[in-house]
């Protein structure tokens, strides 16, 4: 079975949900054939580069959102930092580091449902000055926003938009009721609108089904999403799934393959809390994988770049030299 549908994917084939089930359901000896078989499939559309960004917190705690898993909400008490905006000056240094580092993409990430208008303004301006002074791809993550301010973003420079969906539609109310799934989808489209691409997947480890999952990687692929972020839940303290036990390192792997075989030419990207697959973290970008969030993230530490792409290279990948968008 895992043959025939990774010969079918290969040759323009968009597997259905019940396959999808059916690859979730092999046995464990059958694990190391699916993961071969995503990795085969992510050569097969994407070849052997990689792709690779960095985000920087640029407005970080005192989100009005009730995002179960999420250390800036404001509704738990979390030991991060609280700040505004960043001034324009830090992100520069920023960016210009990563970007030496050997970074292909760069993200400003604010905390909050959607960025006031006059913190809207600001973000223009700084990314003006990126535009500017760096070549780095410039991506953006500011919550849920209108068409205009999409607009506006691509009139500035940036090219990728990121929201992600976090889970599948079913499973939403489990973790957030302040906002609704239709919103996240609503802010894609609004991106999409703008000339934006995308970059939208989300968590697992939160207490979804692997149906979950697909069910959520089937929708990204009905929105043509061209990167899909996979983060694995860091329980943080405070939060409300601070006790969350941690998924099995092969149930990881094999919802990575799964979302290769839904989605084969979208950058399946390895995101926040991979070091949770702690010696299978190689493993991890062979399953499938063609990209990744490198350093820091947004409330938690990272690999640096370069252990990163030292990894990938002795993995037989090639780090970019160039994008192309």
């Amino acid at each position: 079975m895992i043959q025939h549908l990774k010969e079918k994917v290969i040759s323009g084939y968009e597997i259905t949900k019940e396959e999808a089930l059916s690859l979730a359901q092999i046995k464990k000896n059958e694990l190391e054939e699916l993961l071969d078989a995503a990795n085969e499939i992510r050569e097969a559309y994407l070849g052997k580069q990689v792709d690779l960004c960095t985000i920087i917190n640029a407005k970080s705690g005192g989100c009005s959102e009730d995002c179960k898993f999420c250390a800036q909400s404001s509704h738990y008490h979390t030991d991060i930092p609280r700040y505004p905006l960043i001034h324009e000056q830090i992100a520069l240094e920023r960016a210009k580091e990563v970007e030496l580092q050997g970074a292909h993409r760069f993200s400003l990430v604010t905390s909050g449902k959607g960025i006031g208008n006059r913190d809207f303004a600001k973000i223009l301006e700084i990314y003006k000055i990126l535009k500017e002074n760096t070549s780095i791809h410039l991506c953006s993550s500011l919550g849920i926003i209108s068409y205009e301010k999409a607009k506006a973003l691509k009139e500035v420079g940036v090219t990728t938009y990121h929201h992600n969906l976090e889970t599948s539609r079913q499973f939403y109310p489990s973790i957030c009721a302040t906002h609704h799934y239709d919103d996240r989808i609503k802010t894609i489209k609004n991106a999409q609108a703008a000339g934006l691409n995308i970059c939208s997947g989300g968590i697992i480890g939160m207490g979804e089904t692997m149906e979950d999952r697909i069910d959520m990687a089937l929708d990204l692929r009905e929105l043509k999403v061209q990167s899909v972020p996979i983060n694995i839940l860091t329980p943080i303290v405070g939060t409300p799934l601070e006790h969350v036990s941690p998924l099995p390192i092969e149930e990881i792997l094999k919802t990575i393959a799964i979302f290769r075989f839904i989605l084969p030419s979208s950058h399946i990207r390895l995101a926040g809390g991979r070091r949770q697959l702690g010696e299978s973290q190689a493993k991890g970008f062979q399953s499938g994988v063609s990209a990744a969030i490198v350093g820091d993230y947004l409330t938690t530490v990272g690999s640096t770049i370069a252990e990163d792409i030292k990894m990938l290279e002795q993995m037989g990948f090639q780090v970019k030299e160039k994008l192309v968008v």
